[in-house]
């Protein structure tokens, strides 16, 4: 039994489907979606940093520089409402009528927070790693999330898809850990052994209420 009074949620494949995204990089590298995919998916097996996909997929790639020039040419990053994962706002609206504080932080460019703003959603903070200068798995990435909840990390719940930057990190810094079996990673992670050390495993936002129950034995 853990006291639970805030729910922190990461972005990326957890409350918004970054399958744009990903087809957006694999036709600007000049590949089909399957085979950007499929490199990916190598990628996270291995545990390597996802940029090694576009190593593989063009030898020397330069991700910063080609980053800005695709933000140059107006086809940099973006998320809309019509990413939002369809379970998304009912399990936030779920949360807020148990009296649950309601954060959202992850490794995006600021750009993310107004996205966030604009949906409307019931949330009491929204940091992206861009703002905060620091990114997960970093230490101090959720040291940050901390001061932003203005809650003991104790008392903090963390929701994510990948175990090197969500879960283990959670745990480290004294959070409570919740794995989602969603995404790329979320797949992959699911078979990994340590995943059996989340708190909760849920395969849908859905679930994430009767997780955080059971958690805080109510």
């Amino acid at each position: 039994m853990r006291q639970i009074d805030t729910v922190v949620f990461d972005i990326g494949e957890t409350l918004m489907n970054e399958d744009r995204s990903w087809s957006d990089w694999a036709h600007w590298v000049g590949v089909s979606p399957p085979v950007f995919f499929a490199a990916l998916g190598a990628t996270i097996a291995r545990r390597e940093d996802q940029r090694r996909t576009f190593e593989i997929l063009v030898p020397g790639f330069d991700f910063e520089g080609q980053r800005a020039a695709k933000q140059a040419s107006g086809r940099g990053w973006r998320l809309t409402a019509d990413d939002l994962y369809p379970d998304a706002a009912g399990c936030l609206d779920a949360l807020r009528s148990l009296g649950i504080g309601i954060g959202i932080a992850g490794n995006q460019p600021a750009g993310v927070e107004d996205v966030v703003a604009g949906l409307g959603l019931p949330v009491d903070f929204v940091v992206s790693s861009e703002r905060l200068g620091v990114a997960k798995p970093a230490p101090a990435f959720f040291e940050r999330v901390v001061l932003e909840a203005e809650r003991p990390a104790s008392s903090i719940a963390y929701v994510g898809d990948r175990l090197d930057n969500d879960v283990l990190p959670a745990l480290a810094a004294g959070m409570t850990s919740i794995f989602i079996r969603r995404g790329p990673w979320g797949y992959v992670h699911a078979t990994w052994p340590e995943v059996e050390l989340a708190h909760a495993r849920v395969d849908s936002l859905g679930e994430v209420v009767s997780a955080v129950e059971q958690i805080r034995g109510t």
